[in-house]
């Protein structure tokens, strides 16, 4: 797996650097059965007074490992983001073969853009994502695998934009629009 590790607001070291991928690698493992070469990951390493923030984001087979963690600690933080993803690829092996039952697809990389501030109330982030035909199942599974409130995505069954959330009682609502 490649792990390309990169800095913002300060410069990463050689052996911050070589930690990050050494650390990152080893979640390469967990997809030996696909081609390894193909896999990417990117590390960022942010500083905020006195917060280390690393971001780890992994794309694989069309869904998206993400994971982010703070500490006052760069090394701590990439311990802590390597835990956090080791989990979600547990949990997402563990849902796949319920997933691949239903033979749906999955959900494309999410792209994130910023937009100029201006004075009144305004949009400050735009995302843009590419969308596949997936079951509800597999969106909530999406879902849940980002760690997001909400996932937007194409009903494989009707063919429409829906979109399932997180209730406050644990359980899942889905929203299907309709034109007027």
């Amino acid at each position: 797996m490649k792990v390309t590790v990169s800095g913002k607001n300060f410069e990463v070291t050689p052996a911050l650097r070589e930690y990050a991928e050494k650390k990152i690698g080893k979640l390469g493992r967990h997809f030996n059965h696909l081609n390894n070469d193909n896999l990417e990951a990117q590390v960022t390493l942010h500083v905020e007074k006195d917060r280390h923030i690393v971001e780890v984001t992994i794309p694989v087979n069309d869904i998206i490992l993400r994971g982010e963690e703070e500490t006052q600690d760069m090394y701590s933080s990439i311990d802590l983001v390597v835990d956090k993803l080791n989990r979600q690829i547990e949990k997402y092996k563990t849902k796949l073969t319920k997933a691949l039952r239903k033979n749906s697809n999955k959900n494309d990389a999410v792209v994130e853009s910023e937009i100029p501030e201006e004075n009144e109330p305004r949009i400050v982030k735009v995302k843009r994502f590419a969308v596949k035909p997936m079951s509800v199942d597999e969106a909530v599974l999406q879902m849940d695998l980002l760690g997001h409130d909400f996932f937007v995505f194409v009903n494989a069954e009707t063919d429409e934009i829906n979109v399932v959330y997180k209730r406050k009682d644990g359980d899942y609502g889905l929203i299907v629009p309709e034109m007027l």
